[in-house]
């Protein structure tokens, strides 16, 4: 299942508590948020994160890079950071 931040209720929720109940519910979080590995310590956390890098974060910009998040969403690790895009 794929919700976004208010889909799923965090709306609102900053850095470590939307992390914390991210990984409480979901396997992986999916962000444009280029910063996220300087502000956590990613390897601490037990769900996978997946970097997408796109113009901005306008669904325009973003869907090209959905096959390859498809792609390789089976490949992704709890603690470490995959780079699409």
């Amino acid at each position: 299942m794929v919700l976004t931040v208010p889909e799923a209720g965090f709306a609102g929720l900053k850095n470590g508590q939307l992390l914390r109940e991210a990984e409480g519910n979901f396997d992986a979080f999916i962000t444009t948020d280029k910063s996220l590995q300087h502000q956590q310590n990613l390897s601490a956390w037990s769900i996978a994160f997946v970097l997408l890098r796109a113009v901005s974060n306008d669904i325009a910009d973003l869907e090209p890079l959905v096959p390859q998040l498809v792609a390789r969403l089976a490949d992704v690790a709890p603690g470490t950071l995959t780079i699409i895009g």
